[in-house]
């Protein structure tokens, strides 16, 4: 498989988003501008898909018990952690999806989002400007090291 392609899937799929595929795609010597391209659109692929499964399959599939589980399950855990996203709504999204941490991401964003009612339009304004800052924050991280981000800030 193309390197670029893995970068790009790997942005895509949930829990690795661009917290893992700009690692993996700086690990195999890809250029660091690339990759960050790269990953920011790979992490959007999925905004559109996840946004219409909500919306519309949601309904049908909470009908049937296993399926209505599991929505539970996933809608309670994505509003225990957001709480920012309540308060701010659009730019609490994009905040939310900019930390670079496990269940911050475009995908745990588009559920909190559904959750909340926020429109299609601006769930993807927000998760492309929270992709693009955690983008920013994983690569500088990889690219120039925690200690030398330490050093340039002056911590």
């Amino acid at each position: 498989m193309d390197e670029k392609i893995a970068v790009l899937i790997a942005a895509a799929t949930p829990v690795i988003e661009v917290r893992g595929s700009i690692p993996l795609g700086l690990g195999m010597g890809l250029d660091p501008v690339k990759v960050f391209l790269i990953s920011v659109v790979g992490s959007l692929i999925p905004v559109f898909p996840v946004l219409w499964f909500l919306n519309f399959l949601t309904k049908d599939l909470r009908k049937i018990k296993l399926f209505d589980r599991f929505f539970e399950w996933l809608f309670n855990r994505t509003r225990a952690r957001s709480e920012l996203i309540e308060k701010y709504e659009t730019l609490g999204l994009a905040l939310f999806v900019a930390v670079p941490l496990p269940v911050t991401g475009v995908w745990t964003g588009c559920v909190a989002a559904y959750l909340f009612g926020l429109s299609w339009r601006n769930t993807f304004l927000a998760v492309m400007a929270g992709t693009t800052i955690a983008s920013i924050i994983v690569t500088a991280i990889f690219t120039v090291g925690a200690w030398g981000l330490a050093g340039f800030f002056h911590l």
